[in-house]
């Protein structure tokens, strides 16, 4: 039998691969999805889907995924992405590139105000940001935009958003019953083996410049150059951040700050850095803070009180 590669050969070979691969990758998956809902998945509402919109329209999905595998760490990592979390979704927005983070449970890890920040400049939360700004959406849209992505997660994210709404009630009493009743507030928030944890780590130069470019590149946007809470995210914040020069007088160990960085304060725009910096990166900061902006330091292991106040 004859087997020449007539030009006819060659188009309905390669037709009859591109079928197969068609079928393979696309048909069948379709033909046999499970679209039995997750435990999280929710209707979205009309708000909610609006910002969807808005989140297609302008890219996002280029730039961030909303899937977790069980090789992935990262953000929203805690939970292993399910077919039954898309069933409502079209299209889904899966997303093949992680130039920024995963999106797939962003909802409640933030406040509001947080995003409203984050999508007009994201230089003003992450300094390092080489997302674009979308302040020329508009308020009214970047409104939409952030019930969106407070979306992800569905009911998980709910249940994320009731916790940071009702600390946001408390966050900010404490803050409007005057700075030295704030500082209490924030320190007695600490669980109290915490508040007796000196900083392990002894104030060196390297450690101090260590501390200092982990502030630019993660706290400096809302803390300010200067440590004041002015920085320019400060605007859209309120509670606005916290105004470290407060806590002079106060015996704020290592401890306090390493705690307060690691987990975030919830209800604030102060996010959890646990996931982003290793243990020696947030006392380093944290000692950097301590120093350049209390004016006070316990750092080397040894309590104030131990050291005579030097």
């Amino acid at each position: 039998m004859s087997q020449e590669m007539t030009p006819r050969a060659v188009i309905t070979g390669s037709l009859a691969i591109l079928f197969a691969i068609v079928f393979v990758m696309v048909f069948w998956p379709h033909a046999t999805r499970d679209m039995t809902p997750s435990e999280i998945f929710r209707e979205r509402t009309a708000e909610e889907n609006a910002g969807r919109a808005l989140y297609i329209a302008n890219g996002c999905v280029y730039c961030h995924s909303q899937s977790v595998r069980s090789i992935d760490w990262g953000n929203g990592a805690e939970r292993i992405a399910q077919s039954g979390d898309y069933v409502a979704d079209r299209p889904v927005l899966l997303g093949s590139q992680r130039t920024g983070v995963d999106l797939s449970q962003e909802g409640g890890e933030h406040p509001d105000d947080w995003h409203f920040a984050h999508f007009i400049n994201p230089r003003f939360t992450r300094p390092n940001s080489i997302m674009p700004p979308f302040e020329y959406l508009g308020m009214d849209r970047i409104k939409r935009l952030t019930r969106y992505v407070q979306s992800l997660g569905g009911k998980s994210a709910d249940s994320r958003m009731a916790h940071q709404d009702y600390w946001k009630t408390r966050v900010t009493a404490a803050y409007e019953a005057g700075p030295v009743h704030n500082a209490k507030w924030l320190s007695d928030h600490v669980p109290e083996g915490w508040r007796m944890v000196a900083n392990p780590y002894p104030t060196s130069v390297a450690g101090l410049a260590r501390g200092q470019k982990i502030y630019q590149d993660f706290c400096m946007g809302c803390h300010s150059p200067i440590g004041d809470g002015m920085g320019p995210a400060q605007p859209w914040i309120y509670p606005p951040p916290l105004n470290f020069t407060i806590l002079k007088g106060r015996e704020i160990s290592g401890g306090i700050l390493y705690f307060q960085i690691m987990n975030g304060i919830p209800g604030s725009a102060m996010p959890h850095f646990k996931a982003e910096l290793e243990s020696e990166k947030i006392w380093d900061v944290g000692n950097f803070v301590a120093v350049q902006f209390i004016n006070q330091r316990d750092a080397g292991g040894i309590r104030r009180s131990e050291a005579g106040g030097q």
